[in-house]
């Protein structure tokens, strides 16, 4: 295989390199005067949470990369989780340019509820290779749950300047 065995050295590109595509568009912490423009549901978290959750996210969904790749099950659920992750590493690296770049919370919406499906279905691709593996990607689950939520309903009650 590619990459067996999964280096940790791996991750860390993994993990700047979308990291540097997410902040091209908007800096490292976004744009928070475009995030706080936008009428939004009273659970929105506040704009400042967002780097530190995504920091958290980034390095659960890498270690739990990190233990399915070397898991010695070969499985085409291991090789589903693999290509899951990869778009969803795709769909981090592009929000802010989605988002804040192109100012559309309609395809910050979309990207957010796509996230949303990889996490779910990576934690069940995981799930039967490493108990471990899908308790950290639970975490991203979670997380996209309330984050689809206020993208959606932004999304809704907003004009989209995109769009427009």
């Amino acid at each position: 295989q590619f990459f067996k065995p999964f280096h940790w050295w791996y991750a860390v590109i993994i993990f700047v390199i979308a990291n540097l595509i997410s902040a091209l568009p908007a800096g490292f912490k976004g744009d928070e005067i475009v995030y706080n423009s936008f009428q939004q549901p009273n659970v929105a978290p506040p704009d400042w949470l967002f780097p530190p959750m995504w920091l958290f996210l980034n390095i659960t969904s890498l270690v739990a990369l990190y233990i399915v790749a070397n898991s010695p099950k070969q499985q085409p659920k291991k090789q589903l989780f693999l290509a899951l992750e990869m778009f969803g590493w795709v769909l981090f690296a592009i929000f802010t340019t989605l988002y804040f770049g192109l100012n559309s919370p309609i395809l910050g919406a979309i990207d957010t509820v796509a996230g949303l499906i990889v996490a779910v279905a990576s934690l069940i691709c995981c799930y039967s290779i490493s108990r471990k593996a899908s308790i950290l990607i639970s975490f991203r689950a979670l997380w996209l749950v309330l984050a689809s939520y206020v993208s959606v309903y932004v999304a809704l009650n907003n004009v989209d300047p995109f769009f427009q």
